[in-house]
């Protein structure tokens, strides 16, 4: 059985949840390995803010770099059918020939780092003709009268009724702009993605996608 996707229970656990959330959206609960889960909460959270607070400034891209990382040595390890890919920089942009769209076209999904007013992980789950399929982790309710204006800015709509798959359709061209606004993925220098794919063979090499 495929699990619900899951929302953060603090302001800062984006990152373990969306990452958690592509390893629900890819694989029946009955198949997930626990202590997956485990390590992606233990080596999540490892930023400190200006305080000096661990955890309140949420996940740093080396941790996501790690855990790329980390679930593709497992899966060869383990023989689970997993592979990862972490794209940094330039390699961050989204069309429907690039590598994200790509790999979205091919049945996997992507955790993407963009801005929802500070740096925020969201999973990409689908790409349709110029939009992208996403789940944000972040509850919001649509009805809510103290809901953001931002998120009424063209190129956002909310999904309802597809709780295993997306709460958001965003444009890709929102979603490609170099600024801080709401699901925009900012600088070059900021933006990073993890792409992840359940293969049918644990040993194949996922670079071969691209």
């Amino acid at each position: 059985m495929k699990n619900l996707l899951n929302y953060q229970s603090s302001e800062y656990d984006c990152g373990p949840v969306s990452l958690t959330n592509a390893i629900r959206f890819l694989f029946e609960r009955e198949e997930v390995p626990p202590e997956i889960i485990k390590y992606i909460m233990l080596y999540c959270m490892d930023s400190y803010n200006d305080k000096g607070e661990i955890c309140k400034r949420g996940t740093s891209s080396s941790a996501m770099r790690f855990l790329a990382d980390w679930l593709n040595q497992f899966g060869q390890a383990k023989r689970f059918p997993i592979s990862c890919e972490f794209l940094s920089g330039e390699e961050v942009h989204i069309n429907q020939t690039g590598r994200i769209g790509c790999a979205l076209r091919q049945g996997g999904v992507v955790v993407l780092r963009l801005f929802l007013e500070v740096s925020h992980y969201v999973l990409l789950t689908g790409i349709e003709s110029d939009k992208l399929y996403l789940f944000d982790p972040y509850y919001e309710e649509e009805d809510d009268p103290e809901l953001s204006e931002e998120y009424g800015e063209p190129g956002i709509a909310f999904l309802n009724g597809q709780p295993k798959r997306a709460n958001r359709l965003v444009s890709i061209e929102r979603l490609n702009r170099t600024g801080k606004g709401f699901y925009e993925m900012g600088p070059f220098e900021l933006r990073e993605a993890v792409i992840v794919f359940h293969e049918q063979d644990p040993s194949a090499d996922h670079m071969q996608r691209f």
